[in-house]
């Protein structure tokens, strides 16, 4: 029972930090727009960029990082801590081992659900890409640093925010099955993998079409250049 009501009360907690608008606040502090009215429509960092410029987009990218490592940061202690002061007893050392990690890959998955379907936002958001790295970093730092390096050489090479998070994605889930990881965090990056993946599917339409912006460049510029 104590459990069980740790982990609803974490798994609330990483949805609604998962949720927290940064883009959206940043467009509207800042400009006073709307920032799913513009570019992208999204709210993450890359539209941020387009529409804002370098510093807000840097800032969004920040807090975006932060609020996934925040949700996992409540599973791993806050809820063993909120589990344990629930219990007449004090939980055993075997149960923790087995239910931390599953309280860990609930929150993320929570996190990322969060980030691309707000509750602020009507249920809209950003790609999750970002999130999902400040998730694999207070997970496992190996792998977020391998995706992140990734995401970092891919987009020196072509400049596509895009095909780097969704390689970087792909390379997380390579990772985390390559190391020494419990099944809950192989599951919640397979499954936090592909819903990134999902969530760049209009991405991946231009891609094949070449419509794709690259960094610094708008959509606008892209079909130009194709008309040449």
């Amino acid at each position: 029972m104590a459990f069980g009501i740790a982990g609803a009360t974490g798994l609330v907690i990483a949805y609604l930090l998962g949720s927290i608008p940064s883009g959206y606040l940043a467009g509207k502090l800042l400009r006073g727009i709307d920032i799913r009215e513009h570019g992208s429509r999204s709210t993450g960092a890359t539209n941020v960029l387009r529409t804002l410029g370098k510093w807000p987009a840097l800032a969004v990218l920040i807090a975006d990082v932060l609020k996934g490592a925040a949700a996992i940061v409540v599973a791993r202690w806050f809820c063993p801590w909120l589990a344990a002061e629930l219990s007449p007893a004090p939980p055993a050392a075997t149960d923790l081992q087995v239910w931390v990690p599953w309280a860990v890959c609930l929150a993320g998955i929570a996190a990322l659900l969060g980030h691309g379907r707000s509750i602020w936002l009507n249920f809209t958001g950003g790609k999750s890409a970002a999130t999902g790295l400040g998730v694999l970093l207070a997970m496992s730092w190996p792998v977020g640093l391998g995706a992140a390096a990734v995401f970092g050489a891919v987009l020196a090479l072509v400049r596509i925010v895009s095909l780097s998070s969704m390689l970087a994605a792909l390379t997380a889930i390579v990772l985390v099955c390559g190391f020494e990881h419990p099944l809950p965090y192989r599951l919640l990056v397979i499954a936090g993998g592909l819903y990134v993946i999902i969530r760049h599917r209009a991405n991946i339409q231009r891609l094949l079409a070449g419509t794709e912006p690259r960094l610094g460049q708008s959509s606008v510029d892209v079909k130009a250049e194709a008309q040449v």
